[in-house]
């Protein structure tokens, strides 16, 4: 009995040892979610922190939860949920989905925070009061002053939308735009835009500044020049891949087009002068030029004098030097697609960017020889180059690739110096914009945001997000210059989205010119 006893007493025991482990371990977890959740004990601002650090745990948890294939991870609840299958072909949750709700939310907080009044600056510190009192002091160099106020100028820059005024007062301008070009003083603005019944048509913007600040915008189109199967107009079917501005009889007095062919319709290169956009053309002129070509993706006007009235097409494994006047031209054999191309000013010498990440240089007072003999700087990126731009000393290339890279290159040591970050591009063709006058890069990426850069020194300076939603067909085009509309003009960023036509100018007092007329009678 004794021994029974003793036996049952020491099972007993044990169990009551399982039990408080038990309920010491249960309790610990109790004890850590009430502090979490209740934040009944101890200190606020202890309570602050530690959910501060568990919000910032649970971000970083967020950042590294790995991809389970029929879930999605809601960083938000913290927990994964399942993919459902569709019904009917509507599955209200996809992954592609999600991810377009996500990043429809990132656009609309960062247009909220744009429209606030005072913006963070790009340097720390920085303010006009300062590198004034520093530039009396003789301790900012005066290129660096200007530089600095640029880039105060790009923080504060406000969305205003433009209404665009036609010269034919009974059609409202309700196509989508495609392209914006300006010319080399920004006068003008060439635009290709998508028409209801397919195809594009062309027209010339001109814009007109006022002393009071602000902008107005007339759109001169011809209908004889529209990019569709219409009867009676001029018939084409084709897509337009590259815009240059071309100096035949004076500066920028035509338009270079590159088309792509679509199904059997052949792509061409067409010269066209710009008079024919304007109020006062004469009767409707043959175009100066056109060349049948099957593949055209990129094009260029030289403005040396050597080479006078040339340009080029970047084609399926050829470059193809033209004579605008003679029509004598010059091959180059290639092994790669060239799909960005631009002249040096100071000498002769093209720079091509291809489809395989190559970028090399053609001198056009040499010979076309047999095999690549011919080619001068070789450069390679890792992806397809989508646009190249030289700068003025000509020591320097800026080139842009379809991985979203985009590098300076010093063409003298054949080395990559910079490279600027954030920019996206996975597939789109995409061109750079450099203002070195302002020390500023600009490109527009796949996402639909517009990212401006220091020229010198790779800092990004701005994001500036799209006004619609992103889409494949709802990409920005846009225009930059310290001088939009002439020498009188003013500055700042011109952005065109879909049927919408958007100006951000330095001035944060401007008005658009429908307030001023309304209030003062105009300008």
């Amino acid at each position: 009995m004794k021994k029974g006893n003793w036996w049952d007493r020491g099972r007993d025991r044990k169990r009551y040892h399982r039990r408080t482990e038990w309920q010491r371990d249960n309790s610990g977890h109790r004890t850590q979610e009430q502090r979490i959740d209740s934040g009944a004990a101890g200190p606020s601002h202890r309570i602050q922190a530690h959910n501060a650090d568990t919000i910032g745990s649970s971000s970083r948890s967020a950042a590294s939860a790995p991809d389970l294939p029929g879930f999605y991870f809601d960083p938000e609840k913290n927990r994964y949920f399942r993919l459902l299958p569709g019904h009917n072909n509507c599955n209200p949750l996809t992954r592609e989905g999600l991810q377009r709700k996500e990043q429809e939310g990132q656009r609309v907080r960062l247009l909220e925070e744009d429209e606030r009044p005072r913006k963070k600056p790009p340097r720390a510190g920085l303010n006009s009061t300062m590198l004034l009192q520093k530039r009396h002091l003789g301790l900012l160099p005066e290129s660096s002053y200007c530089r600095l106020i640029h880039e105060l100028k790009v923080s504060g820059m406000r969305r205003h939308k433009l209404e665009v005024q036609s010269s034919d007062a009974s059609s409202a301008n309700t196509d989508n735009f495609r392209l914006i070009v300006a010319d080399s003083a920004c006068e003008r603005v060439f635009t290709v835009n998508d028409v209801e019944h397919g195809g594009c048509k062309y027209g010339i913007m001109n814009f007109r500044g006022c002393s009071k600040g602000s902008l107005s915008v007339e759109m001169c189109d011809n209908l004889y020049f529209t990019n569709r199967k219409v009867s009676n107009l001029y018939v084409t079917n084709r897509k337009v891949n590259s815009i240059c501005w071309a100096s035949v009889t004076h500066s920028d007095s035509h338009v270079l087009l590159c088309l792509v062919g679509i199904a059997e319709t052949p792509g061409c290169v067409s010269l066209l002068p710009a008079s024919l956009f304007s109020n006062s053309y004469p009767d409707q002129p043959g175009m100066l030029c056109s060349f049948k070509i099957s593949t055209a993706w990129s094009c260029a006007w030289c403005l040396n004098p050597q080479a006078d009235k040339n340009f080029s097409t970047g084609l399926s494994r050829r470059v193809i030097v033209t004579d605008a006047v003679t029509g004598r031209r010059q091959t180059y054999g290639i092994s790669s697609d060239v799909l960005a191309q631009q002249f040096a000013l100071r000498a002769p010498v093209l720079y091509n960017g291809c489809r395989s990440g190559e970028i090399f240089s053609i001198d056009l007072r040499q010979r076309a020889r047999r095999g690549t003999s011919w080619k001068g700087c070789r450069l390679y990126q890792e992806s397809a180059i989508t646009s190249v731009r030289i700068l003025q000393d000509e020591n320097y290339l800026i080139a842009a690739d379809m991985l979203g890279k985009i590098k300076l290159w010093d063409l003298r040591v054949t080395r990559a110096v910079q490279q600027y970050e954030g920019h996206h591009n996975e597939h789109a063709y995409l061109p750079l914009h450099v203002n070195e006058a302002e020390g500023l890069l600009l490109a527009v990426g796949q996402d639909c945001y517009t990212r401006l850069w220091s020229l010198g020194d790779r800092r990004l300076l701005r994001t500036v997000p799209s006004p619609h939603p992103a889409g494949k067909d709802s990409i920005p085009s846009v225009v930059f210059s310290s001088q939009l509309g002439g020498q009188r003009g003013l500055p700042g960023l011109l952005m065109a989205v879909r049927h919408d036509l958007y100006y951000f100018p330095y001035n944060c007092d401007y008005q658009d010119g429908s307030h001023l007329s309304a209030s003062s009678g105009g300008c």
